[in-house]
């Protein structure tokens, strides 16, 4: 086998698509971002409008306004997350600060029609945050020789060997497009040392594990980084004085970053592996179209109702992958299977649902108002595409059978003190999932305050939510978790100009 001292090239090979449904989770789900009032009241603007970043809820809400205005946001973004794994609990805390809000609303009054206004908007929102990180450690049965065993198995030991004259890097992403992501996981595994053919033969297909443990110590990090993104053209006109009507297209954005480090150890004494290291890294980026379509009726002078329909999202995504490992046993070479060798995979497409809220409002004058919006959405018709895809087949039919309907419900209320305004709002929202085991249910709190100077206003909020996630340290292959409550904390400003 030929070896080298250095490697400064980076090599990749094109691969046939290994998405799951965590894949479509994590592009299928919203979390609470938008304008500092938007954040105060919980999001719950579907019957009121009026508000740059309720044109994601209801697009009929521009032509509520009565001005055109522009406003931006600013929100530190604060996570702390409590991981459990093997009878230990490890804390963690990330802060991002981002720009998360811009946009604009233009109004034309009309006074010789029926259609008293048409409101032309854009806004732009990032609807997810990703910037995240856990740390868990403990004590399990379960060592990562069983990862690699599990993909192993059934796997001919002839092509897992380097050839002569190859390099290992290129026998990696040779059996990665050839054989598929099974065989180059067997391919880690074995030439790590932490796993064996039963038979040195090249037509073996049954391995044993060279790690010997009752039980093994790891410490896990997971870190992931990008952003979900939406960029909204917004239309809107009120007819009479009691009903507006809007439409909205929408054109998604996605950068993301995930790399995770595995450390294990505590095999016993005489066990011929002593340590193992496995590091792997996942970088996504796409974009997504939707559209929106809403209404608003004043049934009277207190009374608002709303209604909107959000299309599925069409996303067009590519991943990448890279992949590092070492053990006690690991072949010379195999440290030079790193971050620089890169696995790059078909283009694939995914849908998410569709989403329909309905909501009600009661406004009170100048002196304030409360809103509540419902929200439901059919998580089991998400799809991988195309569904056509062999690849994509079993996996669609296991998020069919997995994800259940989610329903979501946003409380709001603002009481206004001359021009200061006093806002807070409640959000629940039912886990994606049929059993609540994988993610739990997600409740939110917010609270917040606006100052309106006559052309312009600022805004401050305080939103909080909590759930508890299910985070699995593999997409496959063996199902090591840590239980994670995520506490995410998010304080915004945000300022408006009326013109």
């Amino acid at each position: 086998m030929k070896r080298i001292s250095t490697f400064i090239m980076v090599l990749a090979c094109t691969f046939a698509s290994a998405q799951t449904i965590d894949d479509v989770l994590r592009y299928s789900t919203e979390n609470l971002q938008g304008t500092a009032r938007f954040q105060a009241m919980g999001g719950a603007f579907g019957a009121l409008g009026g508000d740059l970043s309720a044109l994601n809820v209801n697009p009929a809400g521009s032509a509520v306004f009565n001005y055109s205005e522009i406003g931006f946001t600013g929100t530190n973004y604060n996570r702390n997350n409590d991981a459990f794994f093997g009878n230990s609990v490890r804390n963690n805390t990330d802060n991002s600060l981002e720009l998360n809000q811009v946009g604009g609303v233009f109004v034309f009054q009309s006074n010789n029609s029926p259609w008293k206004k048409i409101a032309l908007a854009f806004n732009y929102d990032m609807v997810q945050n990703f910037d995240n990180e856990f740390f868990a450690s403990g004590n399990t049965t379960v060592g990562v020789d069983n990862y690699f065993l599990n993909f192993a198995q059934g796997q001919a030991l002839g092509p897992l060997r380097v050839q002569q004259g190859e390099f290992i890097e290129e026998a990696y992403l040779d059996i990665g497009s050839s054989l598929g992501y099974a065989a180059q996981q067997a391919f880690l595994g074995f030439q790590a040392g932490l796993i064996e053919p039963t038979v040195d033969d090249d037509n073996n297909t049954s391995y044993f594990s060279n790690a010997e443990y009752a039980n093994v110590r790891q410490q896990y990090i997971q870190n992931t980084s990008g952003y979900n993104s939406k960029f909204t053209l917004n239309f809107a006109s009120q007819y009479r004085e009691d009903l507006y009507l809007g439409a909205s297209v929408n054109f998604h954005n996605i950068v993301y970053d995930r790399i995770s480090y595995l450390d294990e150890d505590g095999y016993d004494q005489d066990s011929p592996v002593q340590f193992t290291t496995f590091d792997n890294l996942l970088h996504t980026e796409g974009y997504g179209f939707s559209f929106t379509l809403g209404a608003i009726a004043k049934l009277n002078e207190t009374i608002r109702v709303g209604g909107s329909y959000q299309s599925p999202t069409w996303y067009t995504l590519t991943d990448d992958t890279s992949q590092r490992i070492n053990s006690t046993l690991a072949e010379p070479d195999i440290d030079f299977i790193n971050f620089g060798i890169v696995n790059l995979y078909e283009e694939y497409k995914i849908k998410t649902p569709e989403k329909f809220t309905g909501s009600i409002a009661m406004v009170f004058g100048k002196d304030g108002l409360i809103s509540f919006d419902y929200s439901y959405q059919d998580m089991s018709k998400a799809e991988l595409r195309p569904a056509s895809d062999p690849n994509f087949t079993a996996e669609n039919q296991f998020i069919s059978n997995t994800l259940g309907t989610v329903n979501s419900y946003r409380i709001g209320g603002e009481y206004r003190i001359d021009e200061v305004s006093l806002r807070a709002g409640y959000r629940f929202e039912e886990s994606p999932y049929e059993s609540g085991d994988f993610i739990g249910d997600l409740n939110g709190y917010s609270a917040g305050i606006g100052y309106n100077f006559g052309g312009s206003r600022l805004d401050l909020a305080f939103s909080r939510t909590e759930q508890d996630v299910n985070s699995y340290f593999f997409d496959g292959g063996i199902d090591t978790s840590a239980l994670v409550n995520q506490v995410n904390t998010n304080i915004s400003l945000g300022y408006t100009l009326k013109f």
